[in-house]
């Protein structure tokens, strides 16, 4: 079953082009432009994750989302804003926000957020495969947590492959080192860094055989899988 988004926001464009993007990583969305309307559908629907733009017509977005938690003290609420005063993140926050994006966003990093709050409330994701091809020699056995390579299968641990995977999933992508924390340890940490770093090494070795592909270090923003 397809995971399904609530998706409220009232630039048309904006919305196309998100609802667009999304439904191509097979996602199912259900879009609405207004607060109000927005509200009345959530009453009658079932929905897995909410991403609410905060300044609506009819009923804004921290509004909206109180009514929302009034109903449903668990469904993930991400906001879109272009509003970025810490006390505005503290507001949507305190109304029973669990994350925020301020415009203009990624749509890979909000891709990233859904599929972690998803993941969290074992929801299926459009990404729940098994094999994935890291390049025209190497593969990645996720569930049996194996990579699969000329030289011979390597055994890995479930960060090592879930890393790779994230890595597999978005080759081409930055990935900021936020989001890899947020998603593989579940916070985004400092001190997390140093491991992740090391993590990152040990993929670089394991990837080493096949100089058709590499961990690129975006410096002071993440890692990028791609192609030499």
């Amino acid at each position: 079953m397809k995971a399904h988004i609530f998706y409220v926001e009232d630039d048309e464009t904006l919305a196309f082009l998100t609802k667009d993007n999304l439904e191509q990583q097979s996602y199912e969305v259900s879009h609405f432009p207004n607060g109000e309307v927005a509200w009345n559908a959530f009453k009658d629907g079932n929905y897995d994750i909410c991403v609410l733009d905060v300044m609506l017509p009819e009923m804004d977005g921290y509004t909206l989302a109180k009514n929302i938690r009034s109903m449903n003290d668990s469904i993930p609420i991400i906001f879109l804003t272009a509003k970025t005063m810490k006390e505005d993140k503290i507001t949507g926050l305190s109304l029973g926000g669990d994350d925020y994006l301020t415009k203009p966003f990624s749509i890979e990093e909000l891709t990233l957020k859904v599929d972690i709050f998803l993941r969290r409330k074992n929801v299926v994701t459009p990404s729940d495969s098994n094999i994935y091809k890291i390049s025209s020699e190497i593969k990645l056995d996720s569930k049996n947590l194996v990579l699969q390579r000329p030289s011979g299968d390597k055994d890995l641990t479930q960060k090592e492959a879930d890393l790779l995977k994230m890595f597999a999933e978005n080759k081409g992508t930055t990935l900021k080192r936020s989001i890899i924390l947020e998603k593989i340890w579940g916070t985004d940490d400092y001190f997390l860094g140093r491991s992740l770093d090391v993590f990152i090494s040990r993929l670089r070795k394991y990837l080493s055989e096949d100089e058709s592909i590499k961990i690129d270090n975006i410096h002071g923003v993440g890692f990028r899988l791609v192609n030499k």
